[in-house]
């Protein structure tokens, strides 16, 4: 060591000639190896990405190819009368032979072929349904006969990429379907295309550097939602009458609002998640959930029917064995029904506000008993313990995704803030206390937490939240809940700057509560004169974004959200059916 420190002593006080001319070019000797690995990873994603695209565009012409000789050669099918059919009236006419499941599936072939034209909303058109056809009469008696379903990019289907969006997922196709596509099959329905999703899937837009951006088959100046949102779009235009999403904050519900279609957040084990991908795995706190989306609350009564079955059952041992209660579901008992109209974190646009009076209005006079429900501490549930269990690590594994390919715009607002160093974080969290205390809540937030411990705090301060609320519920002797959904359907390229404006929906992830979404309205001239006054519970950013979000959205569908507790989706179902008739007969 003492030579060491000697030849060091003598290297510094005397450094050999040209030292610096040695130093410079080693400098750019590295930065030349540094230059050309990212020129050559950036080569390999843009291949990635082109075979992706490349893949699409085969599936979509071997599609239209064979939709093209299935109408010729069937000329005297009403494709417009099929797709017009509400599932349960679809689904009798394929079990009892008045329709044939092929003219079925070219009709949706056809329809959705004309969505992706219009608003880009298929990730992968699946040929291999064609070859279902073939064996489907095995499957006679499932419940999902010769009914066609579209299912949500992130759910394995063996053979395709479920790349959640993300350039570093694609080329790893699935090995074999996932638990939910098994079901489906097995019940007779007929997976035929995959949807698109936004990139990571954890943003409410509906956009990433793959597959482009879906919009709004409404207003094609407005997103469809997400991070289901291709889901939403393809069923709005009638291009699909039963889908599979997921949901980690909204991502079923929040597109099903903004598309005006049905849609329910499951349990999060109700239904297998094997087999469903996610770009932030082993995240735990707050659980994903899979659950369907339809235009009609029958359509989601009758997926939950076929998949709560005894093969998923056998299939993922971790499902609990609660088979679908048809009798809570075609129940006509009436409901002590909690509501509230405000959560006083985000303040609900005018058309949601007067749609949820409209609402409870008619069940009150239909019957049922309406309770005034405060849920506890919103602000805290959802800065305190949703933003920090769905960042608990600061955002890292997130971030980690957009090491390869390019970054989507609707994701820079928030990936903007994962990056900042957690020192930087609580520094804006302090500045901003004395003017924006709910965006400085949020900055420190996402600081992430420091250690295991803190974890497990945070795991109990979340049971006791949950006690809280369950307790206040049994308290009033609730039913079920009406609540506001979050609503109309934002300009494109809001959603990233609004990640805290899903309170609505987020809430009930935290918690791990069955929700579903119901279509209820649409958006009036009004709304609109009312929404120039809008200034939101804080008055600060978040508000003043969020009213330009929802602007222009005259004759948009507005909807609520129907809530139970856990593990009773059936009452859910049940109380959403209620709704949806009660504002159909008016």
């Amino acid at each position: 060591m003492p030579l060491i420190r000697h030849d060091c002593q003598q290297l510094l006080s005397a450094p050999p000639p040209g030292w610096m001319a040695s130093l410079v070019a080693a400098g750019c000797a590295a930065g030349a190896v540094v230059w050309l690995k990212r020129y050559l990873n950036s080569r390999k994603v843009d291949k990635k990405v082109a075979e992706a695209k490349s893949s699409r565009d085969e599936t979509l012409r071997q599609t239209q190819h064979a939709v093209s000789c299935f109408t010729q050669q069937h000329s005297e099918i009403d494709r417009q009368s099929i797709l017009s059919l509400p599932i349960t009236e679809l689904s009798g006419k394929l079990k009892n032979g008045h329709l044939s499941a092929e003219a079925v599936l070219y009709s949706y072939l056809e329809k959705a072929l004309e969505l992706q034209n219009e608003v880009n909303c298929v990730t992968s058109f699946l040929p291999e349904c064609q070859d279902q056809l073939q064996d489907l009469e095995k499957y006679k008696d499932g419940i999902l006969f010769g009914i066609p379903v579209s299912i949500k990019e992130n759910v394995n289907f063996k053979g395709r990429d479920s790349s959640c969006g993300l350039c570093n997922k694609l080329g790893c196709p699935a090995a074999e379907d996932s638990v939910i596509v098994q079901v489906l099959k097995k019940q007779g329905a007929v997976p035929f295309v995959k949807t698109n999703v936004p990139q990571s899937m954890m943003n409410y837009e509906c956009s990433n550097q793959i597959y482009g951006q879906t919009l709004n088959p409404h207003n094609q100046r407005k997103t469809p939602g997400g991070s289901s949102g291709g889901e939403g779009a393809l069923i709005a235009g009638r291009g699909s009458i039963l889908g599979i999403g997921s949901d980690i904050a909204g991502s079923i519900r929040i597109p099903a609002s903004f598309c005006g279609i049905c849609g329910l957040k499951t349990t999060s084990r109700r239904i297998s998640g094997i087999g469903v991908t996610s770009s932030v795995p082993g995240a735990q706190t707050v659980l994903i959930s899979s659950g369907p989306m339809a235009r009609d609350v029958d359509g989601l009564a009758l997926s939950m029917k076929a998949l709560l079955s005894e093969h998923m059952f056998y299939l993922d041992p971790t499902v609990p064995p609660l088979y679908f209660n048809d009798q809570i579901y075609t129940s006509r008992k009436a409901l002590r029904i909690g509501y509230y109209e405000v959560d006083n974190f985000t303040k609900p646009s005018p058309s949601m506000q007067r749609c949820f009076w409209e609402v409870k209005e008619l069940l009150e006079k239909s019957g049922h008993t309406l309770v005034p429900f405060t849920p506890p501490e919103v602000e805290y549930a959802i800065l305190q313990l949703t933003v920090r269990a769905l960042l608990a690590d600061g955002g890292s594994t997130l971030l980690n995704n957009f090491k390869e390919g390019k970054l989507d715009p609707n994701l820079r607002p928030q990936t903007f803030m994962y990056k900042l160093p957690p020192l930087i974080k609580k520094i804006i969290s302090f500045l901003l206390k004395p003017l924006y205390p709910r965006i400085s809540k949020a900055y420190g937030a996402i600081v992430g937490l420091s250690s295991v411990k803190d974890l497990w705090k945070l795991h109990v301060a979340l049971d006791e939240y949950r006690e809280r609320f369950i307790a206040e519920w049994r308290r009033l002797q609730l039913d079920v809940v009406l609540c506001p959904m979050l609503g109309p359907a934002y300009n494109l390229g809001f959603a990233g700057h609004l990640t805290t404006a899903v309170s609505y929906t987020a809430l009930y992830n935290l918690l791990d509560f069955p929700a579903g979404v119901v279509p209820v309205g649409r958006v009036t001239e009004k709304d609109e004169m009312e929404l120039k006054n809008y200034k939101g519970f804080y008055e600060d950013i978040w508000d003043k974004l969020f009213k330009k979000a929802v602007e222009d959205g005259l004759g948009l569908p507005v909807s609520v959200q129907c809530v139970a507790l856990p593990w009773q989706e059936e009452l859910c179902l049940r109380f959403m059916k209620e709704v949806e008739t009660l504002v159909k007969e008016t």
